[in-house]
């Protein structure tokens, strides 16, 4: 498993415009093609380029620990659940409201984790509590930065919650916020229940994105 060099773009490749395609589908084409993270994801089997945050997030952090229990939220399409079992972990549950095709070594749950009974899926899925619960879940943006954050930050504190409820003592959350961090009374919440939390934004994430990560290691347990 490697990463792409870093700033290495080689060649680029220009489209025709295609009569239809309208001018930001056409940057969007040339950008995914003269990606080197969509590149090498291609190239190692990844069915994202995200798969690279987070292998860029663990060789800093040091995340993934052999027989690990990780649950992945908003897994789909799960290049991240590919990196969790690549990495060695032991029990990898990747649970999305969309269907995913099989991971050999994961188990794939369909289904909305607010949902108690996804919830207890999850569990009976890992046989224990969980040591790291990972969601690299992100809104559809609206363009208007100020929602768009308020948006992310919901959907992190509702991940949050279910991490709560299911790690074991010692264990790891990372969930994407936006830039602009994470806000006060949540930051409060990880930092009194975590013993340290970092954010950080992995090469991987593009220059022009406001995203962020947050990482909260040492589960402090009890409620």
């Amino acid at each position: 498993m490697s990463l792409p060099p870093p700033g290495g773009r080689g060649l680029t490749t220009r489209l025709r415009t295609a009569k239809g395609r309208s001018t930001a589908s056409q940057r969007w084409l040339e950008r995914q093609l003269n990606d080197p993270y969509v590149r090498a994801a291609q190239a190692q089997g990844f069915r994202s380029r995200a798969a690279f945050k987070l292998i860029e997030l663990d060789e800093r952090f040091h995340l993934l620990k052999k027989g690990q229990r990780v649950v992945d939220l908003g897994a789909a399409p799960g290049g991240w659940t590919q990196v969790a079992v690549q990495r060695g972990a032991g029990r990898v549950v990747a649970l999305d409201l969309l269907r995913m095709d099989p991971i050999p070594g994961a188990t794939l749950l369909q289904g909305d984790f607010e949902d108690p009974a996804a919830e207890a899926a999850v569990l009976a899925a890992l046989d224990g509590p969980a040591d790291l619960v990972l969601s690299d879940m992100a809104p559809n943006t609206t363009g208007h930065n100020a929602t768009d954050h308020l948006r992310i930050i919901g959907l992190v504190e509702l991940a949050l919650d279910f991490a709560l409820k299911v790690l074991a003592p010692g264990g790891g959350f990372v969930a994407k916020v936006f830039q602009g961090g994470t806000e006060k009374a949540l930051l409060e919440t990880l930092k009194r229940r975590f013993a340290t939390v970092r954010h950080a934004k992995p090469p991987a994430s593009r220059k022009d994105s406001a995203e962020l990560y947050v990482v909260a290691t040492g589960f402090k347990g009890g409620a």
